[in-house]
């Protein structure tokens, strides 16, 4: 959720009963701050998170603000649980780790964390190695582990809710239904041509860098896709990548020059909505697929 969930997003998902997080990952010690003291501003005691890549360059510094801020939930990703686990906990976070394996689950139990994310390649941005759908690893994770599981990847209906509750999560996390919304920082420019795709409109690319989803309506992406195909080394990938191509895409809005990461599920959204109406319906999809079930 780099360049998407700001505090206003965060806090709109709170105020909803959903658990909002902060997107660290595209944020610089002191703007983390900032959207920390207006989370809680905006939402007094109810409870929000901060999402933090483990691979962050200002790491230390991150990690320092969160501690000394005390922010009630940590999401842990792109790295080991195995070196902030501890501190974050100490310092009174909950923490949670997002894995794209049972053995990476297993790993951060281990760890003592709080909970995993398990999260199926269906997802956006950046995704694990091993290719896992949602519905092929929640089961797997829920059977190996005693913390609680989370789903994440390809969920955008109550309908799926349901599903991975069935297949033994506790819950769920939701990126790219709330990336499209009216409340995320992300520009009108990303929102629309997300929007505009259809089913089969992204692909996993740069899997010799850090495994990615992205639209294939960016030109960037088609350039990536051609050196691939031709065999290009990771040293050609990285010279291509080079530096902000997130924010390009996602925060800047330049379709063709940027990174347009998203999930397979941006094929279902239809409309830019609000963070309420987005909850309300999944409230409603949620119970209908719940009775649907009840009576067959």
């Amino acid at each position: 959720m780099v360049w998407c969930s700001g505090w206003r997003l965060a806090s709109a998902v709170s105020e909803e009963g959903g658990l909002g997080l902060l997107g660290a990952g595209s944020m610089y010690p002191q703007v983390l701050r900032e959207h920390i003291a207006k989370c809680r501003t905006a939402l007094g005691d109810k409870p929000f998170g901060v999402n933090i890549p483990l691979l962050y360059p200002d790491i230390e510094e991150i990690i320092n603000i969160i501690c000394t801020e005390q922010v009630p939930v940590v999401v842990t990703a792109a790295g080991s649980p195995r070196t902030y686990t501890r501190r974050l906990k100490e310092a009174g976070c909950k923490v949670l780790h997002v894995v794209s394996s049972t053995l990476f689950a297993c790993k951060a139990e281990e760890e003592g964390v709080d909970a995993v994310i398990a999260e199926g390649f269906e997802a956006g941005g950046h995704n694990g190695r091993e290719e896992t759908t949602t519905m092929a690893l929640i089961p797997s994770v829920a059977a190996a582990v005693s913390v609680p599981v989370v789903a994440a990847g390809g969920i955008a209906r109550g309908s799926s809710i349901l599903a991975a509750k069935a297949l033994g999560a506790e819950g769920v996390q939701i990126g790219t239904l709330f990336a499209l919304s009216e409340e995320s920082s992300a520009h009108e420019n990303f929102k629309r041509v997300c929007i505009e795709g259809g089913e089969g409109d992204t692909r996993l690319v740069l899997k010799k860098l850090v495994p990615t989803r992205l639209l294939l309506q960016s030109e960037f992406t088609q350039r990536v896709i051609e050196l691939e195909t031709h065999g290009a080394d990771k040293e050609e990938l990285q010279q291509l990548l080079g530096r902000a191509r997130a924010k390009k895409g996602i925060f800047e809005g330049d379709i063709d020059e940027g990174e347009i990461e998203i999930g397979q599920v941006h094929a279902m959204v239809s409309e830019i909505k609000s963070v309420a109406t987005i909850f309300k319906e999944l409230e409603e999809q949620y119970a209908a697929a719940k009775q649907r079930i009840l009576e067959e």
